[in-house]
């Protein structure tokens, strides 16, 4: 189980590198006006977003592994269970977000997406101490 706890906890690192580098990228976009570079970023968040997708079926794929392997339950996990919809909400409003950008239907300001950029950490700070600390 060891081993599967270590696969769980890098894919899912490597996934939230994605998450936390995405919304940076799409600051970039949010400010930037010449074409040679939106299209650069553009490639750069297609290819991002994609990569951290395929990253995520296996740290969600290992979770599921460990829940029912060990059979845990407790008012922890739900919370924890609870972050992850939030966090899978989050990467797929990131698609939308990037759809919107490839599409030139951009609305929001680069000060929008630093806020944005803020959630993954507050996540992830919360399932850490949910975690780690088994509060309830």
């Amino acid at each position: 189980m060891l081993w599967i706890k270590t696969f769980h906890l890098l894919f899912v690192m490597s996934w939230f590198a994605g998450l936390f580098y995405l919304p940076r990228i799409f600051v970039n976009l949010a400010q930037e006006d010449q074409p040679a570079s939106r299209t650069r970023l553009l490639l750069m968040a297609r290819k991002l977003y994609r990569f951290m997708t395929i990253l995520a079926v296996p740290a969600l794929g290992f979770g599921l592994w460990l829940w029912l392997a060990y059979g845990i339950s407790g008012g922890w996990l739900h919370a924890k269970l609870a972050l992850v919809v939030l966090l899978i909400g989050y990467h797929h409003a990131c698609g939308s977000l990037l759809r919107k950008f490839e599409l030139g239907l951009n609305t929001r300001s680069h000060v929008w997406y630093r806020w944005f950029n803020e959630v993954p950490v507050l996540l992830l700070l919360a399932t850490l101490v949910l975690v780690v600390v088994k509060p309830f």
